[in-house]
């Protein structure tokens, strides 16, 4: 007899309501998790993916008046409807989670000591234990310290223990590595993997990313637009998709084979059309898209193979999408100026380290650093998370003041623009897109600089229309592209990227190198772009700096790089390892 599994979810349905409308993030979702069994939940932002873990926890914010339907059941008790001190005894003895963002996830007034010990009555050498377990190297000091003074790997490894030490029947992982550097994504998920099959955990593994899927995952379910839109064994998710959807989305992923000379293969735009409930969801973006897909819900059956089940009328056609024709190649750019625009000659920056119970240290992050920039050249900063590659940046943006050193901008007043790690929280939430953009075009009368913002929404592909828009009623993906928009409204010579792809879904990564690409093609700007992905450098860049140690390493042309000849990438897309 086959045992129930730890996680059974039916018909789940999930909608939140508001004064003028309701949004359904889920509809009709199936899915099931056995003891040692992992799922990958896979899609991009807004597919619903983050709203299932909050539901199987029974932590849906009331403030988003969730109306939720059909079952989800954790070891045979049933989540929804239940007393909230019911949940907490689910919560405290059967499901833990490992949230996405650990700085946000710990709290920053507490040691990690006394988090540890407040999460799980256990005693200090367990709790040792566990952090050496997760690979923390000297845990008597992590433990003294508090969240701001562990780098982002660590973070990930401190939640880990704290949600293992619970030994929970079912873990829920909410984009675990999403902001880790690509080393120390490869490690979490490898110490991820080995703790929850030597304990026998099932897993619900939520992701944007198939790749890490393919790592550590047995199953896949495939979510868009809050639909199941294929589910199956990973490895046959992975390598043979049976949704145009799965297609895409691998299509779109960037490593060291990807073409630098053309843009990325990626999804068609999506442009927030107005969902038709009795239809594909994915049809007004679909590449093999038929009439009666716009006008009919595929059910979601099992594959022609029988190894997992689709939702799509015409999966038989979606291996013609390996054959898409390739995009133009991007135009040749004119020769290189030699002139400077940004030189950082012996930089020294230390920050200070507050301790708990001693007296403050301070840390030093640069250390002689140089850094030389051409116009409209692209250099990629590399380094761990923690390196101080942020740091860099908010120095030669005037932002931080460095301790000593030379650091001389080229260009004149308003030559050099800024693109954040988070483009919502850098947007003013209350202003609209066009008025920000605006902002920047003061020396222009009123007809001229609408003209203007028209011109740049264009550029970066958003509808003029919405510059009308508050961030807030625009997607993550459009958001982002209003941060560039702005930030080129008055073409920069220096353009300053921290981070601009990582905390996005792979198709969003890819569309938004493309359009870093063509502007840097277009408008002749140089750019430093600051990223944890080896591949991501590769491809957008002309030199690749690393940043270790508080010092620079110039590692040369990003076209001689391939994934052989660095040790600094362990991408876990470089194969789709598990069949």
């Amino acid at each position: 007899m086959t045992n129930p599994p730890i996680l059974a979810v039916r018909n789940l349905c999930i909608s939140f309501r508001s004064a003028r409308k309701s949004v359904k993030v889920l509809d009709d979702v199936d899915l099931s998790v056995a003891s040692g069994e992992n799922l990958a939940v896979v899609g991009e932002s807004g597919s619903g993916k983050t709203s299932l873990g909050l539901a199987v926890q029974g932590l849906l914010a009331p403030s988003g008046n969730p109306i939720v339907a059909g079952s989800i059941e954790i070891c045979g008790q049933e989540v929804i409807g239940s007393t909230e001190r019911s949940m907490r005894e689910i919560r405290r003895h059967l499901v833990r989670a490992i949230p996405q963002d650990g700085l946000s996830a710990l709290n920053p007034t507490m040691t990690i000591a006394n988090q540890l010990l407040e999460s799980a009555t256990v005693s200090r050498a367990i709790i040792l234990d566990w952090l050496s377990r997760t690979g923390i190297k000297e845990p008597e000091r992590i433990l003294e310290r508090y969240p701001h003074q562990l780098s982002g790997g660590q973070r990930q490894r401190v939640l880990v223990a704290m949600a293992m030490m619970a030994q929970p029947r079912l873990l829920i992982a909410d984009e675990p590595t999403a902001a880790l550097d690509t080393d120390s994504r490869a490690e979490i998920l490898n110490m991820l993997d080995e703790i929850v099959r030597e304990r026998d955990t099932a897993v619900l593994f939520i992701t944007h990313d198939l790749a890490a899927s393919a790592r550590i995952s047995d199953r896949t379910l495939v979510l868009y637009s809050g639909r199941a839109a294929e589910t199956g064994a990973t490895g046959r998710v992975t390598k043979q998709p049976a949704h145009p959807y799965t297609a895409g989305l691998l299509k779109s992923r960037f490593d060291f084979e990807s073409d630098r000379t053309r843009p990325l293969p990626v999804l068609r735009e999506d442009d927030r059309l107005p969902v038709v409930e009795d239809a594909c969801h994915y049809s007004h973006r679909c590449p093999i898209a038929r009439p009666k897909c716009f006008v009919t819900r595929p059910p979601i059956e099992p594959t022609p193979d029988g190894e997992g089940a689709v939702a799509c009328f015409f999966t038989d056609k979606t291996r013609s999408l390996e054959n898409e024709k390739l995009s133009e190649k991007w135009p040749l750019r004119p020769q290189r100026s030699t002139a400077v625009v940004l030189e950082m000659r012996s930089v020294r920056k230390s920050l200070t380290e507050h301790r708990a119970n001693r007296t403050d240290r301070r840390s030093a992050v640069l250390e002689g650093f140089d850094l030389h920039v051409n116009a409209g050249e692209a250099v990629a900063l590399i380094g761990a998370s923690g390196s101080g590659k942020s740091t860099v940046l908010r120095i030669a943006a005037g932002i931080t003041p460095a301790d000593s050193g030379l650091v001389k901008l080229g260009g004149g007043e308003g030559s050099l623009q800024f693109i954040f790690q988070d483009a919502f929280s850098s947007l003013t939430p209350w202003l609209s897109i066009g008025r920000q953009i605006s902002d920047r075009l003061r020396h222009l009368d009123k007809s001229t600089a609408e003209k203007r913002v028209d011109e740049v929404l264009r550029l970066v592909r958003l509808r003029p229309e919405l510059a009308s828009s508050l961030p807030s009623e625009l997607s993550i993906g459009q958001c982002q592209r209003a941060v560039i928009a702005r930030a080129i409204a008055v073409p920069p010579s220096l353009l300053l990227c921290d981070e601009p792809i990582s905390a996005l879904d792979v198709s969003l990564a890819s569309s938004t190198l493309n359009l870093l690409g063509e502007l840097r093609h277009r408008l002749g700007m140089a750019m430093i772009f600051v990223t944890h992905d080896m591949a991501a450098a590769r491809y957008l860049a002309d030199r690749i700096v690393w940043l270790h140690g508080g010092v620079a390493k110039d590692l040369g042309r990003a076209d001689s790089l391939n994934a052989r000849q660095h040790d600094l990438d362990r991408r876990p897309n470089d194969s789709l390892e598990r069949t």
